[in-house]
């Protein structure tokens, strides 16, 4: 099961680039608990922002083209039936330079089941809102 969504990001690809690989806490995560080095094979960890509720999420990259793509493995939860849901998920976001903004194209897979997937394909146009707010 796959959730998607595409939003336009009012600033560079490597900008948005750097939001997703370097700079999580200026739009996502909560300040102060991020541990996010942008390399193939390296583990991340960071809690999302406290108001919206206090979540681990962590994983892996996968793959990374500068200012093009990332694809990391993603997995939320805190030991309840929430988030992935303990599965270990695959997010895919592609960077198209649109003028002085980016296309972001968000595909979020491997979900085990439809409350892990509409829960995401509801919130990441709102979460990349979030990132279009921080880098305009």
């Amino acid at each position: 099961m796959r959730a998607t969504c595409e939003g336009t990001v009012r600033a560079a690809p490597a900008d948005v680039y750097a939001a997703w690989t370097r700079r999580f806490d200026a739009w996502f995560a909560q300040p102060g608990t991020v541990a996010m080095v942008p390399e193939v094979g390296r583990p991340y960890f960071f809690y999302n922002r406290d108001e919206w509720g206090r979540h681990p999420h962590y994983g892996r990259f996968l793959d990374l083209v500068e200012n093009e793509l990332v694809e990391m493995t993603w997995i939320t939860g805190d030991g309840t039936d929430e988030g992935t849901q303990g599965a270990e998920t695959v997010l895919r976001i592609e960077l198209v330079p649109d003028g002085e903004a980016t296309r972001v194209r968000l595909t979020h897979s491997g979900f085990v089941s439809e409350k892990a997937r509409d829960g995401h394909q509801e919130n990441w146009p709102l979460a990349l809102e979030e990132l279009d707010a921080a880098l305009a």
